[in-house]
């Protein structure tokens, strides 16, 4: 999957899956988080209040996935009882990635630091559970921006 960015001024992203759209991702104005439509349904993506904790609910208000410890260098996303781990590739660089034991398996990168296009490659994870990860990434890095530049 790809993202490219569509506003200069929100966090608006276009989501292609081999060069056909299939959503858009709309960050939050007041809060981290977003929303999108896959398929017909609604999916919001909200966090806590310190921005480690994030959910995702249907358009029913079921909880399809959660991610804990978001931002520290290991977080882990839950969903249909299964345990994702991810961990931030570098300090320097704008990836997180999908591992199995200490193999990297998949991951969500930034390709244009200018444009903010990003690149969700985290094979075996369905549809809806990759854009939440995206979700949570992106709400992840736009907040560590907004911090920085305060």
């Amino acid at each position: 999957m790809e993202a490219r960015r569509t506003s200069v001024w929100r966090s608006r992203y276009a989501v292609t899956d081999r060069g056909r759209e299939i959503t858009v991702w709309d960050s939050s104005m007041w809060k981290s988080g977003g929303e999108f439509e896959l398929d017909g349904r609604r999916f919001q993506v909200r966090s806590n209040v310190w921005g480690n904790k994030y959910t995702m609910v249907d358009d029913a208000g079921t909880v399809v996935a959660s991610a804990d410890r978001v931002g520290r260098r290991r977080w882990t996303v839950e969903a249909a009882g299964q345990t994702y781990h991810f961990r931030r590739k570098s300090i320097w660089r704008d990836e997180e990635e999908l591992v199995l034991g200490d193999t990297r398996v998949g991951s969500v990168r930034k390709t244009s630091f200018w444009r903010g296009d990003v690149v969700v490659e985290l094979p075996g994870l369905a549809t809806a559970l990759q854009l939440f990860v995206f979700g949570v990434v992106i709400s992840m890095w736009d907040a560590q921006a907004s911090a920085g530049g305060s």
